[in-house]
């Protein structure tokens, strides 16, 4: 059997540099009792807001709660929310040293109106547009830094195509990995799907790969390998993992593909699912952990915290709790 222990220590041993684009997400939580007599809608009695990290933040809070080291690296701007953004960072161990503030940018809000644990409406603001070459280069060489100074073990984009990954940068910050024979993992999003040349590891959910894949794509093995080659033709990676929601997981490595259930949960809210199976993938994937053991892993955690409101990020104990029952059972 797996000393699941020993593994879950060797988690501190990773640096993971993260580029990709960072957010605040923003609870305001009421109460309703009543609808609008100015419009058929609730009234929220405001009680009270909370302001979380998000995006590729989130994962970075991921990566530091397994125990590895995150370096987070994108661009924000310089609004109040810039500085709120800045101002979360330390209370979690975050180093804001790859975060670059500009003027020309709005930092990503999205704001969740909440009543209880339901959701009632969300605001996003935000700037969409790629950066802007002078954006690119800072950008570039704060990434160059950290690799050339911070013993990074993996690069992990994380993509929610708010302009952060150009297709410019992902090409330039993949030739620095490949130059330094670092892994890399990717959480894509619509824009830039097929940017990722010769990524190790690609991560879609099932939403995107209907959208990008020619023909249907349905939960089942045959159909999901389908998907996968036609990924890997057109993209050279060496696996595949697809998150299927509810469904559990597809993971294509080492010429075996498998579907890996949901354990049973009481699933409260999936924001933020994605955010920690990849970082789970990213760690495991920097310690050449077998890739299926990666993948039950990955399943574990990203179900943990469904049974949350709201993003947070994935807790270790639990986490290793969970995989020695599996193992026990298994």
């Amino acid at each position: 059997m797996v000393d699941a222990a020993a593994l879950f220590e060797q988690f501190n041993q990773i640096n993971v540099l993260i580029v990709g684009d960072v957010m605040i997400d923003r609870y305001l939580t009421g109460e309703v009792n009543r609808v609008s007599p100015e419009a058929p809608v609730p009234v929220v009695q405001f009680q009270r807001s909370e302001d979380r990290l998000g995006g590729a933040a989130n994962v970075a809070l991921n990566i530091n709660a397994l125990g590895a080291t995150p370096y987070l690296c994108s661009v924000i701007g310089t609004d109040e929310d810039s500085k709120r953004f800045l101002d979360l960072l330390p209370p979690q161990s975050l180093s804001a040293k790859g975060i670059l503030q500009s003027p020309e940018r709005v930092t990503t809000v999205k704001t969740r109106v909440m009543a209880g644990n339901q959701h009632l409406l969300r605001i996003d603001r935000e700037v969409t547009s790629d950066i802007s070459d002078r954006e690119h280069q800072q950008l570039l060489e704060t990434i160059r830094e950290i690799l050339d100074t911070k013993g990074i073990r993996i690069i992990l984009f994380q993509d929610y195509n708010k302009g952060v990954l150009t297709q410019r940068l992902i090409r330039d910050v993949m030739m620095e990995a490949i130059r330094r024979d670092l892994p890399t993992a990717v959480d894509p999003k619509y824009h830039n799907f097929w940017a990722y040349k010769h990524v190790t590891l690609f991560k879609p959910n099932l939403k995107e790969i209907r959208a990008q894949v020619p023909g249907p794509v349905e939960t089942h093995l045959d159909s999901l390998q389908q998907a996968s080659l036609y990924i890997r033709e057109k993209l050279g990676n060496a696996y595949t993992m697809i998150t299927l929601s509810e469904k559990g997981l597809f993971l294509d490595a080492q010429g075996k593909t498998t579907l890996l259930p949901t354990q049973p949960r009481s699933v409260a809210d999936v924001s933020g699912a994605g955010d920690t199976v990849i970082s789970i993938v990213s760690i495991g994937l920097a310690l050449n952990i077998d890739m299926e053991q990666v993948g039950i892993l990955a399943n574990l955690a990203g179900g943990q915290v469904c049974e949350h409101v709201g993003v947070v990020p994935v807790n270790k104990e639990q986490l290793l709790r969970e995989y020695e029952d599996f193992l026990k059972k298994s």
